[in-house]
């Protein structure tokens, strides 16, 4: 991974809030990233795709929804910086996460999504 790549897919708002929304929860669906961010679903979509050609996130299908997570193969120092980043400024993502978990899990998240 190289460090500049890196901190440019981390440089945009709505992507950064999305990857530490990913590590606190591990595992998110768009329509949840949606909600949490409060942005249309193109948006999120648009970014989600970014963040994968960038090598940060992999996804997974279940069904109608593809789930996103951080990449495992990312080198130490990058998710050394994801987990610093995410324990260090909870403020960033506090109000998203709220809306996140009132989705409920995900089981029950499913009713709400797509």
């Amino acid at each position: 991974m190289d460090p500049l790549v890196f901190y440019k897919c981390l440089a945009d708002d709505t992507r950064l809030k999305s990857v530490l929304l990913i590590y606190r929860e591990h595992e998110l669906c768009v329509c949840e990233l949606t909600e949490g961010l409060q942005v249309s679903q193109p948006k999120v979509s648009r970014h989600l795709a970014q963040l994968r050609a960038c090598g940060l996130l992999v996804d997974r299908r279940d069904g109608q929804w593809i789930f996103y997570r951080i990449n495992p193969e990312l080198p130490v120092w990058a998710t050394g910086v994801i987990r610093a980043t995410a324990n260090s400024n909870p403020d960033i993502i506090k109000e998203a996460y709220q809306l996140v978990c009132g989705m409920g899990d995900h089981p029950v998240r499913r009713e709400h999504c797509c």
